[in-house]
């Protein structure tokens, strides 16, 4: 299994590049982020991590810039009806911590900005990678989503709605001043479960929602 390469850069291009690596060249699919993050063309001791896709008729190799947006990519491909070519669609239009954002607010009308996703596609990927950052404790830390609280019995009191609210704004990288003065007024709204108040904050953080 290869997870890494370091060699010289032949090409890059918005969806692959090729690194020469000892005289033999790699082809890698990639992210438009992952390629816009490399040097340029003819630079040397150029690392890439990798993960290998074995197929029937091919062995493909696919490149990241970073351990969390591999990490993403694994778990996208593990989607139903997500193929690698899809996975790195996703990467191209958000970064791992972007991707958190959409997924916590269950945001289909931006993850359907996705090319390839249209807006029923959008709320099942939403629904399934929900799932999947809950409980992938490597996944949640590699894009800085802090641990669910236990809920309790009333977990949609007014009290644990404002608390998992500021928890996942923190998570984003809000500072605690900017989620408690985007989350005031959520309850006069009619934001009253954790989804809606994210979504409340979001928009007047200027996130949308």
């Amino acid at each position: 299994m290869i997870v890494q390469l370091t060699g010289t850069l032949v090409e890059v291009l918005p969806t692959h590049v090729i690194v020469d690596v000892g005289g033999i060249g790699y082809e890698l699919g990639v992210s438009a982020t992952t390629a816009a993050s490399l040097p340029a063309v003819g630079e040397a001791g150029v690392t890439l991590l990798a993960r290998m896709l074995v197929k029937e008729s091919a062995v493909e190799l696919y490149g990241f810039a970073s351990r969390e947006e591999r990490a993403v990519f694994d778990r996208l491909v593990g989607v139903s009806g997500v193929g690698p070519k899809l996975a790195l669609a996703v990467l191209s239009t958000f970064s791992p911590a972007s991707l958190a954002t959409v997924v916590v607010t269950q945001d289909a009308t931006r993850m359907a900005t996705v090319p390839g996703v249209g807006k029923k596609k959008a709320q099942r990927l939403l629904m399934e990678l929900q799932d999947v950052f809950t409980r992938d404790t490597e996944l949640r830390g590699l894009v800085g989503m802090s641990e669910p609280a236990p809920r309790s019995p009333l977990a949609n009191t007014a009290e644990s709605v404002q608390s998992d609210a500021t928890s996942a704004l923190l998570a984003m990288g809000f500072t605690p001043q900017e989620a408690e003065l985007a989350l005031r007024g959520h309850e006069d709204a009619g934001a009253l479960t954790v989804e809606k108040a994210i979504s409340y904050a979001l928009r007047h953080l200027g996130g949308g929602a």
